[in-house]
């Protein structure tokens, strides 16, 4: 929240000079909203809070979906083959973020994958199970994000869980 003269922003506790050449008080804070309004001054309230992951401004989703990217008269926009772009919606690059997740948790064990190709050395149970429960973890996210057909659905889906036990360890 600020107040304004002429679009340029006033700060409280200092002075300002008006279009007429007066220079006001560093006190002008302590005026009433009507002697700011009789001296030039407009209010300039925040704008609105907004989740940027999800919206561009407040009130203005990402787009949900993939959408071929256009130039702004509308002309589809091509790559150096000619092939046209697209410009990832919010469930596309989502998913991307899981299978990253993803890789990175499998990569922690993957020299065992290449010890067993290389050497023929067994890969542990529990090695296997756990790559195996990440493997399905990640496919159940992306299956969830892909079934979203609204903002709310995908806000839904990415936020994390929690029950009454998580509040009170936390405590």
């Amino acid at each position: 929240m600020a107040w304004t003269y002429n679009t340029k922003v006033i700060r409280e506790g200092r002075s300002w000079t008006d279009d007429d050449g007066i220079k006001h008080p560093t006190s002008w804070g302590s005026w009433s909203d009507a002697e700011k309004a009789e001296a030039g001054l407009v209010f300039v309230a925040d704008a609105p809070p907004f989740d940027s992951r999800y919206y561009w401004a407040a009130g203005v989703p990402k787009a949900l979906e993939d959408t071929p990217a256009v130039d702004e008269d509308g002309v589809a926009v091509v790559d150096a083959d000619g092939m046209p772009t697209v410009t990832l919606g919010l469930k596309s690059t989502e998913i991307a973020k899981v299978k990253a997740q993803a890789g990175g948790q499998l990569q922690e064990t993957d020299w065992y994958i290449i010890r067993k190709g290389e050497t023929g050395a067994d890969i542990p149970k529990e090695v296997l199970v756990k790559r195996s429960e990440i493997r399905a973890e990640s496919n159940d996210l992306e299956a969830k994000i892909s079934a979203c057909k609204t903002l709310d659905e995908l806000i839904e889906v990415l936020t994390p869980k929690t029950d009454d036990n998580d509040i009170e360890a936390v405590r």
